[in-house]
């Protein structure tokens, strides 16, 4: 979505039917960005099917043809790319804007420190204001220099390493893109890079690396979770089948739990197990969700989701599943809003430095519309209703995608619609989410404000 594109406001309300049918959300935001890089890093040409094709993915596959790589679109989905090798990028012409995108700025800082070339990174506003050390940090020890605003922020410029050393970084929080960007700049260096998480996070880089060849392995110690890289591997280029992604499912899936009379299946989607800690949770408050037809495709597990509308109950989410589930907790607040008693979820603090503060924001957009929320610490209380959401809010959306698509399917199940100040970024991530959403409802619950 361009920088000073005007607002787009939606309001949500009660749908004339349940919520029905089997539909398809669109590819995984997190393998589309790194199915682009690793073919960008393979030799020969990766075939992708079922890529995000997202403003966030799209900005990916621009900064990869900028990098050198030949990235072409073959029909809806269908992409290919043809591939430099490790080492093999080149120095881009001119600034490449990751757009709204956190993920692909925080991997390309990886990609670009392994690599001796000079680079500028920006973004959106939104993007602009979110912090960058994280990764600069651990990625100045393999050699790269970066400069960037006060307080780590972008625009960003980085000089990658000459002669790039292996890392060897405990990651003071769980974080999949920090970890990520490790092992991405340890690709380019001469021995093991070392990478230690105190908890689990999505692991999605691991896997692909295998799927392109690399030598990874993981174990689970007293420390916590070890990953080491073989580096300067030969990856050889791989077809990649990308699954429906699962924290975009999050949002029929709760639609569906809220809206009396549902009955909804999702097709084809990832169902790897560090990132279904929504799906634990809402089973855990009681929530008719199965999985059909499991199998696993492209080293990822997949499956259809079949959820039926039913009565919910408050749980304590613990903190150690929050890397299982960072993107899903204002979706989560949403079905805690319509569930019986006060659920706790605790450990939030990297919700703080989303795409808005997280934190803040859906605690606002619960309490626009009638619900109690307070904020202890890290921590997020919502008194649940036991039934109807109250709603009748507008909802501002700090230009955070996921606030907003969380927003309108509270209006679905709310007594009164909810209206978003601007939807425009839900196609970041969920491009079609409102058409998807009309069609389970069979009319148009979700309209222009």
């Amino acid at each position: 979505m361009p920088h000073d594109a005007p607002l787009r406001p939606l309001r949500a309300g009660a749908p004339a039917a349940p919520l029905s049918g089997t539909h398809r959300v669109p590819g995984d935001k997190s393998i589309s960005h790194r199915a682009l890089m690793f073919g960008a890093l393979a030799i020969g040409t990766t075939e992708i099917e079922g890529l995000l094709e997202g403003e966030d993915v799209l900005r990916t596959a621009a900064a990869m043809r900028a990098l050198g790589a030949r990235v072409d679109q073959r029909g809806p989905g269908s992409w290919s790319v043809a591939g430099r090798g490790i080492g093999g990028l080149v120095e881009p012409a001119d600034i490449l804007d990751m757009g709204n995108s956190g993920t692909a700025a925080r991997l390309l800082c990886g990609l670009l420190a392994g690599h001796p070339i000079f680079s500028v990174m920006t973004g959106d506003a939104s993007l602009r204001r979110r912090p960058m050390l994280r990764v600069t940090g651990p990625l100045s020890a393999i050699g790269a220099s970066f400069w960037t605003r006060e307080g780590g922020r972008l625009p960003l410029a980085v000089r990658g390493a000459i002669d790039p050393l292996p890392l060897d970084y405990r990651l003071p929080v769980a974080s999949a893109q920090v970890k990520s960007a490790c092992l991405l700049a340890g690709l380019c260096a001469r021995g093991t890079t070392r990478v230690v998480e105190p908890e689990p996070t999505r692991d999605h880089t691991e896997n692909m690396l295998r799927h392109f060849g690399a030598t990874v392995r993981v174990e689970d110690t007293g420390e916590g979770r070890v990953i080491e890289l073989e580096g300067q591997p030969e990856l050889r280029a791989a077809p990649i089948l990308v699954p429906g992604d699962p924290s975009s499912a999050a949002f029929p899936l709760v639609a569906a739990l809220l809206v009396p009379g549902s009955h909804l299946t999702l097709a084809n989607i990832g169902l790897n197990p560090l990132r279904t800690g929504l799906f634990a949770t809402l089973r855990e408050m009681g929530a008719e969700l199965r999985v059909e037809n499991a199998r696993v495709e492209g080293g990822e597990p997949v499956g259809d989701l079949v959820v039926t509308h039913g009565p919910l109950h408050a749980v304590e989410v613990p903190p150690e599943r929050a890397p299982s589930m960072i993107d899903e907790y204002p979706i989560l607040a949403v079905a805690a809003a319509a569930a019986k008693g006060i659920t706790r979820m605790r450990g939030l603090a990297e919700l703080r430095v989303k795409e808005s503060d997280r934190l803040a924001a859906t605690a606002a957009l619960l309490a626009a519309n009638g619900i109690e929320a307070r904020i202890e610490g890290d921590d997020l209380l919502v008194q649940g209703t036991g039934g109807a959401i109250p709603g009748g809010g507008t909802v501002a959306t700090h230009m955070d995608h996921r606030l907003a698509m969380s927003a309108l399917v509270m209006g679905l199940a709310a007594r009164n619609p909810v209206a978003v100040d601007d939807a425009g970024f839900i196609e970041t991530s969920f491009p079609g989410f409102a058409a998807l959403m009309n069609r389970a409802a069979g009319g148009e619950a979700i309209v222009a404000a």
